[in-house]
């Protein structure tokens, strides 16, 4: 699946699809993952609880997001391919963040959190077909097409680990 037209999802997440290099959606999935899991391995326990600036986020924060954002963009993915035709709703990622208890967790849970909730999003995304991932849904107030989501995933994780490298780790 090549990557989505940008009238199959709001202007809004152009940031994320032009974060992924590939045009492919199912390399771009299998490309990313080595590197995540190694950048977020190379982070400590100490490190990982690290905030770059009063009020924000911690590290394990971060990854924490990423895992709640990677499951409401996979729900949304497979409801849209299954053609709900419910509106789904939108989800408030600084509540879902104070409510995480992330600072509580042991890094090295979130890490093996993230790989396995990537790996259940790559088995869905490998179980779609072209109808499916050209298939277009509603969550909130906008429309976004199945592949658009899955390009989404790939862009959503690069972007917050390079906010990680740049704000919390001076890279």
């Amino acid at each position: 699946m090549n990557k989505p037209s940008p009238s199959t999802y709001p202007e809004y997440f152009q940031r994320y699809i032009n974060q992924v290099k590939e045009d492919d959606l199912k390399l771009a999935f299998k490309n990313q993952m080595p590197a995540a899991e190694i950048f977020f391995q190379s982070i400590n326990e100490e490190l990982s609880k690290k905030k770059y600036a009063e009020g924000k986020w911690s590290i394990k924060e971060v990854l924490q997001h990423i895992i709640d954002a990677e499951r409401v963009f996979t729900y949304r993915a497979m409801c849209f391919a299954r053609k709900e035709e419910n509106i789904l709703p939108s989800f408030d990622e600084n509540n879902y963040a104070n409510n995480s208890n992330a600072n509580g967790r042991q890094w090295k849970s979130l890490i093996e959190e993230f790989t396995a909730t990537r790996k259940s999003t790559q088995y869905l995304f490998n179980s779609f077909n072209d109808e499916s991932l050209n298939t277009i849904g509603k969550a909130s107030n906008y429309t976004i097409s199945v592949a658009a989501i899955g390009f989404v995933t790939v862009g959503h994780l690069t972007h917050h680990i390079h906010i990680i490298q740049e704000r919390y780790l001076g890279v």
